[in-house]
């Protein structure tokens, strides 16, 4: 610290560079009501030596008055409890932000309350934040407030989580009651989704192990909370892979320049990039980026900056532009997790406005999935949300949303919801993908008619039992190539056969789909019912698609019917279908311009048991079709001639 005040007195212009450059951590404390939020913060503050005398002056008064921490001691939380009544009452309601700097970090840090009555505001403190401070008092351990903030934590997608167990000096610095508490905490924290856990002791009254590590707990060797906050790595939880820049303002100051400003929620935006405005589809390329420091060759989260394009396209606020060969998925329907945060229920029969990103859609709440019991951590059956019960959702909206899943990006995977009559927002959510949705049909009356002709009928016609036979594989493992060629030998020799490939799919029936998870299960899902329509005429259906996912396969081969599904494998190494790859589909899922690519961002699982594998790297397409015919005869689907 010194050193970075003697280069402030002799080279201001050094120390404001050196100042600039360094990163940001925003990190929130959170806990029970009089775990210490606020008195941790307050010490940090004090002895990092960001207190102005201003400031102390003002403390050493307050505190005297209050006597909260007996004669000659501060009350270090009376620095960030400033309203009136959280002073009154010794509780913090509101977020308090403070900022201060390190001579190796700069930090924006939230208190937040811990009374369950304002847990809706810590949900809030905690969406911004890259780090969370969870206080545990050591003379009560894990409270289901504790378990409460932990599991917004870990909902809200905060990768780095310290638990300071809080009050060390009330419990004699007992390392039994820490090593208790720590077990109670991580049996708990294995049901969450906390990527970097830390737990230390500390005294924030005492300063111990808050800045300077403590000599009252010397079992303890690990870092001080300043300690660890200056060294935690950051910057790599960022999604830098999925171009996502929704439109806040267009810009047009004369009548020779329109721009398109808003902030980069994810990935890098470069100029000349081939860019696709969502949700018209429209098509151009990034002319220039500009700030207001001039225009840029490229931009990044969290830059704001104005963008303009090349043609003339219709760009509204609430658009989002990407790049074309990775494209948000969109659904008027939605799974998502949510904390109510409105005194008022929640009404199945009313209507909310779904704010994401600069967008609003009216939305219905669908389906209440389940709600989650704090005490054991179990699901349970709800008919309505109160304040902060935290739920499992469906989400039903009058127009597509165009969203990508908050695990994997933060900035276009929240939500807020709020009451379109009152104005108040009623909840927080983050999306989990699309919603399956069961549509009954207006027209079904409860009668079903039974076709007149059987399958037996229709084989005895055709000389062939319908099957699906069902090739899987990576990208350019040779499964279109087989397919048609088995579709001209079966047709050649008297058979009727039907090839039912992946992109003939997907520009027609599943045109509305992405490259997700999801759209994938669901493109599979489609295809396993038209190929069941087919083999229901007695067709061979032959169909060729990438179907990473062995529950997808597996919920096809139970849609068509076990006895009619043949699943074959066209096993390649990635390094052949690389080779093959004249589009440079695996180039660009490699340098992060395609997401959700089987074997390169996503996995691809292999059939541990398929009807036939087909070495297509080793054999000819004519060997692989006669294998397969080989197998059909055997299995009794074609009888031979």
């Amino acid at each position: 610290m010194a050193a970075n005040e003697d280069l402030a007195t002799t080279d201001i212009h050094a120390y404001l560079d050196q100042h600039q450059k360094k990163d940001v951590l925003r990190f929130l404390t959170a806990g029970s009501v009089d775990d210490g939020k606020s008195t941790l913060i307050g010490r940090l503050l004090h002895d990092c030596r960001q207190v102005y005398e201003d400031q102390l002056d003002t403390l050493q008064k307050d505190s005297a008055r209050h006597g909260t921490t007996g004669a000659g001691k501060l009350d270090f939380a009376l620095l960030t409890d400033g309203l009136l009544a959280e002073r009154e009452q010794g509780i913090t309601i509101d977020v308090a932000y403070r900022y201060f700097t390190t001579p190796k970090r700069k930090f924006i840090l939230a208190d937040s309350p811990g009374h369950e009555q304002y847990t809706r505001n810590m949900a809030t403190g905690a969406s911004t934040c890259d780090l969370a401070v969870i206080l545990i008092d050591a003379r009560y351990g894990v409270t289901r407030q504790t378990k409460r903030h932990s599991l917004i934590v870990s909902l809200l997608g905060v990768k780095h989580v310290v638990v300071a167990i809080n009050k060390m000096d009330l419990m004699d610095w007992s390392q039994d009651v820490y090593d208790q508490i720590r077990r109670d905490y991580v049996d708990f924290a294995t049901k969450l989704e906390f990527v970097d856990l830390h737990l230390m002791p500390v005294s924030a009254l005492e300063g111990d192990n808050v800045v300077h590590q403590s000599e009252n707990m010397p079992w303890y060797h690990g870092p001080s909370l300043l300690q660890h906050l200056e060294a935690v790595h950051v910057a790599s939880d960022r999604n830098f892979i999925d171009m996502r820049f929704p439109v806040q303002y267009v810009i047009r100051p004369d009548l020779d320049f329109r721009g398109f400003a808003g902030t980069v929620a994810s990935g890098v935006m470069r100029k000349g990039d081939d860019v696709v405005v969502l949700p018209s589809g429209a098509r151009s390329k990034i002319a220039s980026i500009v700030t207001y420091d001039g225009e840029r060759e490229a931009a990044w989260p969290p830059m704001a900056v104005t963008v303009t394009l090349e043609d003339e396209i219709d760009v509204s606020r609430g658009d989002f532009i990407v790049h074309p060969g990775n494209i948000a998925d969109h659904s008027h329907d939605l799974d998502a997790m949510v904390v109510w945060m409105s005194e008022k229920a929640l009404e199945r029969d009313r209507q909310y406005m779904l704010r994401t990103t600069t967008r609003a859609i009216p939305i219905m709440v669908s389906e209440i999935s389940y709600t989650i019991d704090l005490a054991t951590m179990r699901q349970q059956e709800a008919q309505t949300l109160e304040l902060n019960d935290i739920a499992r959702v469906g989400i039903a909206a009058t127009k597509p949303i165009y969203y990508d899943t908050y695990q994997r990006n933060r900035s276009t995977g929240c939500f807020v919801l709020i009451d379109r009559l009152t104005n108040e927002t009623v909840a927080a959510g983050m999306v989990s993908g699309r919603k399956a949705v069961k549509r009954e049909s207006s027209m079904a009356t409860g009668r079903t008619h039974k076709s007149l002709v059987t399958t037996e009928d229709r084989a005895d016609k055709l000389g062939q039992n319908p099957a699906t036979i069902w090739l899987t594989g990576l990208a350019k493992s040779g499964k279109s190539s087989i397919a048609y060629a088995l579709e001209k030998r079966l047709t050649d020799s008297g058979r009727i056969a039907k090839v039912l490939d992946g992109s003939e799919l997907r520009s027609n029936l599943s045109r509305d789909l992405g490259f997700s998870a999801e759209d994938r299960s669901e493109n599979v899902r489609r295809a396993a019912a038209v190929a069941r329509l087919f083999n229901d005429t007695g067709v061979l259906c032959i169909a060729a698609f990438v179907s990473p996912f062995e529950s997808d396969r597996e919920e096809a081969r139970d849609n068509v019917g076990p006895d009619r599904f043949v699943e074959i494998f066209c096993d390649a190494p990635i390094q052949v279908c690389e080779s093959r790859d004249d589009e440079d589909a695996y180039g660009r899922a490699r340098r992060g311009e395609l997401a959700y690519f089987p074997g390169i961002t996503v996995p691809y699982e292999a059939p541990r048991s398929p009807a036939l594998r087909l070495p297509t790297s080793e054999i000819t397409v004519d060997q692989a079709v006669d294998r397969i015919l080989a197998l059909l005869e055997e299995r009794g689907f074609v009888r031979k001639a």
